[in-house]
Formats: C-alpha cells, structure tokens, sequence
C-alpha cells in the first residue's frame, strides 16, 4: 500500500501544485486556539496574517501511531479518487499523443488508438457514423456535400483510417518486392498507383479538435467500440461508459468473417496457425507469415477462398516464393454457390491451371499441430499438413447493437431491418453489409459488397443531411480469378435458380480489354474454336450466332472449351432476377436495366445480344485499320 502511495502522490504533484490554492490535510491537533496540521502537499506559503499572536510550537509527537497510519489510508484513497477523475486510469497517458506519420522507409500507418483518452472525444456531434468502413466514408462525403460545414465523428474499431477492401484479396498481392510502391498501394488496371486508404491523413481533423472548428470537418476515433445506442435519447455509449449525443447516427457496422466448428474450438497453438481474413492487419500479418517453400490451405470455395487462392499463386511467382497453395471446399466446384454446376467445373480447371491445387468435395472433421505445422484430417480419414490455413467460409452481418439497443434484426438474412430510407428508427440509418432493405423488384435482400456499401453509405449521408431518398439501386459486384477469368454480376446470383446462359462460339483470338466498373478488370483470354457465322433477323440486334446452355449442356469435343465468354440469367417465376457477365465488359449498365424490367423474356437468346458477345477490342480493330493501311 505505501507503494502505491508513493507512485500516486508522485503522479499527482504537479497537477496539485497547478491548482494554487487548494490544499489538502489529514489529521491534527487544537490548542490555545491554534491548529496543528500535517500538510501532505503544499508549497511553503507567506505568512498572511502577521498581525495574529504567534502560536506556541506544536507539541512533540505521541508514540501513538495511529494518526499516521489513518492519514496514509486518507492519502491513497483520495489521491487515487482525484487520479480516477484526471483519467489517469483510462489507458495511455492524458498527455496529448499524435500518432507519428509514416516514414518512407516503414510505409505504414500508426496503429495506436487515438485518440489515447475517450474524454478527448467531443461529447454531442451533429452526424455520427459507427464503423469506418466504405459505407461510412461514402456517407460523410455526401454529409459534406449537402452541408459543408457539418461536423463529423466517426467511430471505427479499427486502428485504421477508411480504406477500401477488394485490394487485400487481389491486387495488393501483386506487387513485387523491390518496388518504390507503399505496402498498402497497388496498381490499378489502367497503370495508375493509389493507395487503398480513401483520403491523405491530412483530410481529416483531429477529433480533439471537432467540436470547436467553425468550418467543421470529418474526424476519425480509431480503436474504439460502441456499447449501446439510445435511440430516444440520440446517444451513444462506448464501451468505458462514455457518452456521445448525436444529431444523425448511421450504423455502418459491416460483416466479420465465419468460422468452422473445427476451428472454433480448437486450442491456442492451432489458432496461431490460422488466419481470418478480413482487414489491412491480417494482410500485414499474412504477408509476413508466408516465407518462401511454405505450404498454405484456403479453406473455401467462395469469392473471398477463389481469389486469395490464385493471389497467393501469382503472388508466389512475383515474389519467387515457391508456395505451394492448397484450396479445399465441400462444393463440387469454385464458386459454386453462384455459378452453374458446369461453369463452376470449368473455373475449378482454370484455377488449377493458375498453380492452385484445388480439392473440391472436401471437408475438415479435426486439426492439430504437428512439428509446428497444422494437421488438418479431412473427413475421408486423410490429412494434408500446411504451414499455415486461412479460413474463408463466408461472412456474417455485425449486429451485436441490436441486442443492446433494441433494434429489429432479420431472421433469415441478417442484417438491420431498414425503410427505404434506409432508416431503422428515428434519426438512425443503417447502411452497407449490416443493412437488410427492401427492394421492390427482388423483395427484402441484404447484400455485402464494395458497390452496394457505396451508393448504401451515400443515399444514408444523403438522407441524414435531410432529402430523404428511397433507396432502388440494383448494386453489382465482380471477381477475378487468373487472366482467363473476370466477371461481374448484378441482382440475385444464386447456383440454386434456374439459369439460361448464352455463350458466343469461339471466334479469332483476342484480348479483352482491360476497362470496367471495377478496380481492375481481367484480361480473358477467348480460345479460338471452329463456328458457323448465321445470319440474325432479330430486331434487337444483328449479331452472328450464340450458344444457348441450359441447366446442364452437353459438351462436344469441339465444344469443350466454350465457356469464356458469355451472359447468365438467373430466373425466379420465370422472371430475370440476376445478370452475371461472363469476360464481358462495360456492359452492366444493359444487365442493370435487363433486371430492373423484371419481366418474362421469351427468348433470351436475343436478349444476349444486346451484351455484343462478338465484339471486338478496340485496340485489336485499330491495329487491324494500320495493317491494312500498310497494305
């Protein structure tokens, strides 16, 4: 206990001394009018009152210790009182810390929590955004667009400013080592570098400093989780108690990845071997566990599993790491919960072809470590050892807020009930993966990617600045998967529908040009294959012929390897619900208004041919025009 005080009264010194008059006493004696007292700080003062008869001196002290021991118990429960209050107990020191910028030699970002003190925090902000993702980035662009001087608090359990996903599974991996590029910027398909984080540090404000700027600003609370909303109140409470009123809030709380049974309960020493991967620090912490010959198991089969399997591939190769990377998945196919059984088989192939060794149909049923390495039994009894798993099985919505503060959760699909406003209650707005709308064409849908989080986010900063827009965008999203595959897709995509696929017969090789909505498309490669060219009456357009592939199709020699190029309806009463464009580019905006149509089409075939499937690059038909000037 004398510890304790010591170190107590030793923090606390100069801030007393700051205070100038106040002073503090414990124990003391009266006599003649004169009061004796142990001064336990204070600095040594003037005598005010030179006029007053002088005391006598005080009297030796009793043996009696008793005054002392209750004056030290006094001490250390009221220094410790004053130093809880001072929020000398909240974590890092009260002192003012700003989190040191990145050198050119590190190319990384502080990933202190800042600022280190909740009560730094400003305690009513006009807009509030929980979660720093690019739901809420979108959203507070669009906050300050409609009211430029908005004030802006957003709260992200991250140590992160908002950056963007899709990079950490495809592009960031392709950079090569010795490069003047950052750790966390790539290339995009057009050649230009970027990083992935949305904004410079430098376009944020401190958030120390949010509540008194008269131009207002956006302000990023990094490493911080909120407890509970109180939705009647409008405020919120952190998870150390601190209150924050708001004017408008937005839940932007995302997803987080799932986990295996398996997994789930496996010790420490198995967990240290596996990765779950989601943000900018499993990227880091991967990239640093992946040492050369190493041996890597991707558990799944789905977007996130597909292409993390052929990043790692080519990322093998760029950095000459020797990998050896492993996909295992229960389907009977890569994406083949979205794809058709056949479409799913032949991208199985293509991923082989990458350096994957795929192994579909497969499941874990136990994990160990052996020797440092991970063991996984698979359910046949056999067992593969890696050096390390990441696990990609899908992901679920964060909605842990609605338990605390009462808020509707879907039972199906997850996610926070929301209008069409996108509003789950008065003066709270849900965007982004943890929002379940309602669609009017495709009924209540909740959907997780980079395009819906966007248009999401900036309908709900739109909404929150008070114009109140229905939400009605139909969101796609794309995948990459080696230089022979790209494709995006739009509206309901699901294995499980009925689908009509349409794909061009092989015509002379090309290239597909690398231009699209997406960060960076593919470059599909179309294998030449022998066609008759039919003329077409059709109205829509005057194209050569189509394949048409139902449910299963038949697969003639010569017709193997007729799936590179081509469009996918999905149908639900007949009726297109999803468009996938297979190696098709720039073409989403005819898919998005094939599907806002929602109607019955009696032969889709001539549908396809608004996609162009025959149509060239334009760069292979200017080079065709300077051959033929030659000539």
């Amino acid at each position: 206990m004398l510890a304790v005080s010591r170190l107590t009264i030793g923090q606390l010194r100069p801030r007393v001394a700051a205070f100038g008059t106040k002073k503090y006493f414990a124990g003391g004696t009266t006599s003649g009018g004169c009061t004796y007292s142990r001064r336990w700080f204070s600095k040594k003062e003037p005598d005010l009152n030179k006029t007053s008869p002088a005391c006598p001196p005080p009297p030796p002290p009793s043996k009696d210790n008793t005054a002392y021991i209750i004056g030290a118990i006094a001490l250390t429960a009221g220094g410790l009182g004053l130093a809880y209050k001072m929020g000398l107990f909240d974590g890092e020191p009260t002192v003012q810390q700003v989190a040191p910028e990145p050198t050119k030699s590190s190319g990384t970002k502080s990933k202190q929590r800042y600022p280190a003190s909740s009560k730094d925090l400003p305690g009513e902000v006009p807009y509030l955004l929980i979660g720093g993702g690019t739901a809420s980035f979108a959203a507070f662009r669009a906050i300050k667009g409609h009211d430029a001087k908005a004030k802006v608090l957003v709260i992200s359990n991250e140590p992160e400013m908002p950056y963007m996903r899709p990079p950490l599974s495809k592009e960031l991996w392709f950079n090569p080592e010795k490069t003047d590029l950052e750790p966390l910027k790539f290339k995009q398909w057009n050649g230009v570098e970027r990083s992935i984080y949305y904004e410079p540090d430098d376009f944020y404000i401190d958030p120390t400093k949010l509540a008194e700027a008269p131009n207002g600003g956006v302000a990023i609370a990094r490493g911080y989780e909120v407890q509970r909303i109180d939705v009647v109140n409008r405020k919120v409470v952190l998870t150390d108690g601190t209150e924050i009123k708001y004017g408008e809030c937005l839940l932007a709380t995302g997803a987080r990845p799932k986990n295996l049974p398996v997994f789930e309960s496996a010790p420490l020493a198995v967990k240290e071997h596996l990765t779950m991967f989601k943000s900018v620090s499993d990227f880091e912490e991967l990239s640093q566990k992946l040492k050369p010959g190493s041996k890597v198991a991707v558990v799944g089969g789905g977007f996130l599993g597909s292409e993390m399997s052929c990043a790692l591939a080519k990322f093998s190769d760029i950095r000459e790491k020797n990998l050896e990377v492993y996909q295992l998945f229960h389907e009977e196919g890569n994406m083949g919960k979205i794809l058709p059984e056949y479409l799913s088989q032949w991208t199985t192939d293509r991923v082989r072809e990458e350096g994957v060794k795929v192994w579909p149909k497969t499941q874990i049923k136990a994990v160990e470590v052996q020797d440092k390495k991970l063991k996984l039994t698979l359910t046949d009894d056999s067992s593969l050892v890696v050096d390390h798993a990441i696990v990609a099985v899908g992901s679920e919505p964060n909605t842990d807020l609605a338990k605390t503060s009462n808020l509707e959760v879907d039972p199906t699909m997850g996610g926070f009930v929301v209008d069409a406003e996108l509003r789950a209650r008065s003066h709270l707005y849900v965007a982004g993966d943890a929002a379940c709308f309602y669609d009017p064409k495709l009924g209540r849908r909740r959907v997780e990617h980079h395009d819906h989080a966007v248009v999401s986010g900036r309908l709900a900063g739109e909404n929150m600045a008070g114009k109140n827009k229905p939400y009605t965008h139909q969101s796609m999203f794309w995948s990459d998967l080696g230089p022979k595959i790209g494709y995006e897709a739009i509206g309901i995509i699901d294995s499980a529908l009925p689908t009509v696929a349409v794909f061009a017969k092989a015509s002379p090789a090309q290239i597909i040009p690398d231009t699209s909505e997406k960060l960076q498309a593919a470059n599909a490669t179309i294998i030449p294959a022998s066609a008759t060219q039919t003329p077409s009456n059709s109205s829509v357009l005057n194209h050569t012929s189509v394949v048409k592939a139902e449910a299963m199709p038949p697969k003639p020699a010569e017709d193997a390897d007729d799936f590179n190029k081509g469009v996918i309806f999905y149908l639900r009463d007949e009726k297109v619900v999803g468009v996938l464009l297979w190696n098709i580019f720039n073409r989403i905006g005819t898919a998005r208004k094939i599907v806002a149509q929602h109607t019955r089409y009696d032969d889709l075939n001539e549908v396809a041919k608004l996609f162009n499937l025959h149509d060239r690059p334009e760069a292979e038909e200017v080079e065709e025009e300077k051959v033929e000037a030659k000539n």
